[in-house]
């Protein structure tokens, strides 16, 4: 069983790789600060300041949740269905906006007179042997 900080993690690697690959520049991974996180700042190949939110989720084989660090139970089928954007809530959405605004700011150096800044979505599902399938949302 695998800890969602563990997930994460992979997922924001996976993400990292995928916007290297994609001529993205990764510029800061894990910006936090108490009234929220960023977990990749990067510049696109035009140039525009991208901050990236990372949302993973890991299917297993059977489709199977461990509750009290010992029951297993089968997921429900409306579970199953779940995507990682789901898990992009409008509470999370305005506390990413509200610190891509003040990096942003605070960064002016980074931020393309032309191309200004946006914020990206990389959803990511690992199957059980960890292979991702992504979908990148632009200015969302």
């Amino acid at each position: 069983m695998f800890k969602k900080s563990e997930t994460g993690r992979i997922g924001e690697d996976i993400a990292c790789e995928y916007l290297i690959n994609k001529g993205f520049t990764v510029i800061e991974r894990n910006f936090r600060r108490p009234w929220g996180e960023l977990d990749i700042v990067s510049q696109a190949p035009d140039g525009t300041l991208v901050f990236v939110e990372v949302k993973t989720l890991r299917r297993g084989s059977g489709q199977a949740i461990q509750q009290d660090n010992s029951a297993i139970q089968e997921l429900p089928n409306y579970l199953a269905a779940l995507k990682p954007e789901d898990n992009l809530t409008k509470a999370k959405l305005i506390k990413l906006q509200r610190t891509s605004y003040l990096y942003a700011n605070k960064n002016l150096k980074l931020v393309n007179d032309k191309k200004g800044w946006r914020i990206d979505l990389v959803a990511i599902t690992l199957d059980s042997r960890n292979k991702p399938n992504i979908n990148h949302y632009e200015n969302i």
